[in-house]
């Protein structure tokens, strides 16, 4: 019996032979200052070309935006001019490749900000750690996140255009399409919930006006550069960092909806994937698939056995990996030949340069 997840989709404006997407996994290898990417990134990247699709680390849409040391921006000329260096590098390896534009609202540290506290829709403490590296002694270490300060009105509303402008910028430095980070509690995130949003106003409340930045965000970017360019990454049964919100599946279910109607690229469901986590249920794809006719991706500790059962199932078209692409940069071709798979070194996944990063070896060169 043919495996489903390797049979062709089309995917990224052209047609993949097989449905291993590489998921968006910070690696925090930026050139400081000013967060651009460069030319290690680039060969990071086009050694992972054999994906059906890759999505970027989260890509910070201002400085603003910005919660981890060493992440990449997508806002200035040099950033832009070394994506470039990324997209071009992957599409002479054949492959298709998105940008996913991030905000992470409270997700930050004043340290980012010189001095200033980081945004969220409401000033609601919580318990979360980013990753920051300590200008005194180089080391990285995972600190708590303050109390954020809520967004006015105005500030939203340059932050959707913010994430407009990003859009283009990715466009204009050769990238197939953008996703936009709607997961993981990050800004986005932070707006859909009831846990994380208690404002009165338009952008609060029910579960309409929770949705409308999500909304407008989508709109803006599907106008400036088409909704088949355009997608976004959402996180239904995420509880850690503050966001276990007891509407967020209906609210989820909403957005689908609305994402149907614009007819976005595809919808990117990330599942929780760590010890005791929230099941993401089968009665829940049922309920997304039945809203969503478009392309769903999926992720979330996935092996080669659950993956054809989800898309035997029609839940997903596609299905992302995250960590087994960090040490097997020809990762769809061991999963299609049974081939053994590496372990990656933890303590390079953030920061440093090549070693941990560009050295893994494809199988062949391995053997």
């Amino acid at each position: 019996m043919s495996s489903p997840l390797f049979t062709s989709v089309h995917v990224g404006g052209r047609q993949a032979t097989h449905r291993v997407v590489m998921a968006p996994m910070t690696r925090a290898r930026s050139t400081q200052p000013g967060d651009v990417p460069n030319a290690m990134n680039a060969r990071y990247y086009s050694q992972r070309a054999s994906a059906a699709l890759i999505v970027t680390e989260a890509t910070q849409v201002s400085p603003q935006g910005k919660g981890y040391s060493f992440t990449p921006g997508i806002y200035s000329p040099e950033q832009i001019a070394g994506w470039r260096l990324v997209t071009e590098a992957v599409h002479a390896e054949g492959g298709r490749i998105f940008a996913q534009l991030w905000h992470v609202g409270r997700m930050s540290h004043a340290d980012f900000h010189n001095g200033d506290l980081p945004v969220a829709p409401s000033a609601v403490a919580f318990e979360g750690k980013i990753w920051k590296v300590d200008p005194a002694t180089g080391k990285g270490e995972m600190v708590d996140c303050p109390t954020p300060r809520a967004l006015d009105r105005d500030e939203i509303r340059d932050i959707v255009s913010d994430f407009r402008r990003a859009a283009r910028n990715a466009i204009d430095a050769g990238f197939d399409g953008v996703e936009i980070h709607g997961a993981n509690g990050y800004l986005v995130d932070q707006f859909l919930r009831t846990t994380s949003n208690v404002r009165t106003d338009e952008y609060g409340g029910s579960r309409e006006n929770r949705l409308r930045f999500l909304k407008e965000l989508v709109c803006e970017v599907a106008a400036e550069v088409g909704a088949n360019r355009t997608a976004i990454r959402l996180a239904p049964f995420l509880t850690a960092r503050g966001m276990a919100c007891p509407d967020i599946l209906p609210t989820i279910l909403e957005a689908v909806e609305f994402l149907e109607a614009q007819q976005v690229a595809y919808v990117h469901l990330v599942e929780a994937d760590w010890d005791d986590a929230p099941q993401f249920t089968e009665e829940f794809r049922r309920q997304v698939r039945a809203r969503f006719r478009g392309t769903i991706i999926v992720a979330g500790n996935y092996d080669v056995e659950r993956a054809n059962w989800v898309l035997q199932h029609g839940y997903a078209d596609l299905v992302a990996f995250g960590r087994p692409f960090v040490a097997n940069p020809d990762l769809p071709a061991r999963l299609a030949q049974g081939l053994p798979i590496a372990d990656f070194d933890p303590a390079t996944l953030f920061g440093g340069q090549d070693h941990g990063y560009t050295d893994y070896s494809p199988m062949q060169q391995a053997a």
